[in-house]
């Protein structure tokens, strides 16, 4: 049997400080972190009742929590659920944490409480509470500026793009053409740069949230051949695109824009030969793949690859064909999508990349109704009639010029409620154009079906956008309805309306 110095020296060196009390609340033993949480001598402490430990608040309704615990006489924490506060001997409050053990001392019960100071702890968990919403008011806050940013800073960029357009209509001089291109290409620059950088930060901030299912590896793969095959093709390349009949689960819209930013660099980096597209099944997914025959990456430069505005074979002061941004993309995306991606290459020979994504459940066959555009640039000159709804004054009046241009009868309105008057006046309208963000909350979907209501049938419609939230990836769309991208550039626009005018 244990002396009771013995047990006295092993309650002494005990981290918290320690109290036997007994039934009507006298302290019993107090071991020596008594003093140094309290500031009462143990001599001080020993005899008197345990209520002089506590701010005078509690002591009344301490009396009969003590009583109620010694009819239970179990081990548990004290105040589950509550705050609790001691008292010191210089009269400061504390917070604390209490556990309670019974002790049998022949037929009496004694109470055994192990206090701790918890002011530590409760002033780091304040903090990172405190933390986490300062955390969740800046994300808030980056959100709504990324939004207020897709639509606002795509507004001029969408404007130079129409109106640089409408100029290569109407101009003619070889030197001002030249020009007219230049600036084509540079307007081009400025809009995958803000595309990539919008993203990224978009990315950061959680904006973006998956939105998984299941759909077939086939329609993905004919849609990226017929978005890729004009430009590989103009730089001398071949693309070759092996399908699939596979299903696989994950979300492909940013599975999409993975494949888009592989291919382009995959483009980007081949002289001459062939970029291969395609994919085949392992037991548990299905592996995409990407290859080139194009430079190359050197073995020590594949850990840097997806950095940002890190390219392979660009000197610091070089001039650049992009920005670097397009794998740093890649690497976030696969990330949120929690997949995985491999890289192989060898300079001189080309680089395959590739992405598995996990087996989705088969789907019935169903016939693709993804369009393909890239009609001819000539002008349409049918003078069919375009209600053109578009809030920004700038934009709105960039678009007019160019439909116009392109030979449209066009009335520009710059709110639902005008675009509202003038289908009640003119109710010839062929197409309908419409800015998907309008004033005063409104939207371009709601435009078009109230349009659609006054003229009394599915009126043909554009809706462009520069919002790449969930919430416009889950428009619902029919037959008569095409949605696009801000900045959208001329002809894209224009092949756009005569592919749907046509069908």
């Amino acid at each position: 049997m244990l002396s009771a110095e013995l047990v006295r020296s092993a309650l002494d060196s005990a981290p918290d400080a320690m109290i036997i009390i007994d039934p009507d609340g006298s302290i019993r033993f107090a071991n020596h972190q008594v003093t140094a949480l309290f500031g009462h001598a143990v001599d001080d402490v020993v005899g008197r009742k345990v209520e002089m430990l506590l701010p005078p608040r509690f002591r009344d309704r301490h009396v009969c929590h003590r009583a109620r615990y010694i009819e239970a006489g179990r081990v548990r924490p004290m105040g589950m659920g509550l705050d609790l506060f001691a008292l010191r001997a210089d009269g400061t409050e504390f917070p604390v944490e209490i556990s309670l053990s019974p002790i049998r001392e022949g037929q009496q019960l004694l109470i055994a409480a192990a206090i701790r100071d918890v002011t530590d702890r409760m002033r780091v968990e304040r903090e990172l509470k405190e933390a986490r919403a300062e955390a969740d008011r800046a994300n808030l806050a980056k959100s709504r500026f990324l939004a207020t940013a897709s639509h606002d800073l795509r507004q001029p960029l969408q404007s130079l793009g129409l109106l640089n357009g409408t100029l290569r209509r109407l101009v003619y001089d070889p030197d001002a053409m030249d020009a007219l291109g230049q600036q084509e290409l540079a307007i081009g620059a400025m809009s995958r740069l803000l595309n990539a950088l919008l993203d990224i930060s978009k990315l950061e901030s959680g904006a973006i949230k998956p939105d998984v299912t299941d759909f077939q590896v086939a329609a993905l793969l004919e849609e990226l051949r017929a978005e890729f095959s004009g430009l590989a093709s103009s730089k001398g390349l071949k693309l070759a695109v092996q399908s699939s009949p596979d299903t696989v689960h994950s979300d492909p819209s940013l599975v999409g824009q993975i494949l888009r930013n592989l291919i382009a660099n995959a483009i980007k980096y081949t002289v001459d030969g062939t970029v291969w597209l395609g994919c085949h099944r392992d037991a548990d997914s299905v592996r995409i793949e990407v290859r080139d025959s194009g430079i190359g990456i050197p073995r020590e430069q594949l850990d840097y690859i997806y950095d940002e505005f890190y390219q392979v074979g660009v000197g610091a002061n070089s001039s650049r064909d992009g920005y670097g941004l397009g794998l740093s993309i890649v690497q976030r995306l696969v990330k949120l999508l929690e997949l995985r991606i491999e890289v192989t290459s060898k300079v001189g020979v080309g680089s395959t990349f590739t992405l598995a994504l996990p087996i989705g459940v088969p789907l019935p066959e169903k016939v693709s109704q993804r369009a393909v555009h890239g009609a001819p640039n000539v002008r349409c000159g049918t003078q069919q009639h375009v209600l053109l709804v578009e809030d920004d004054a700038g934009v709105r009046n960039a678009t007019r010029i160019f439909l116009k241009s392109e030979g449209y009868r066009v009335t520009a309105t710059a709110s639902l409620d005008e675009a509202v008057q003038r289908a009640t006046e003119n109710r010839d309208i062929d197409v309908i154009v419409s800015d998907y963000h309008l004033g005063g909350g409104q939207t371009g979907t709601e435009a078009i079906a109230t349009i659609r209501e006054i003229l009394g049938r599915a009126t043909k419609a554009v809706l462009v956008t520069g919002d790449t939230s969930s919430a416009v990836r889950e428009l619902r769309m029919d037959s008569q309805l095409r949605i696009t991208r801000k900045p959208i550039n001329a002809d894209e626009l224009a092949s756009l309306l005569r592919e749907l005018l046509a069908s």
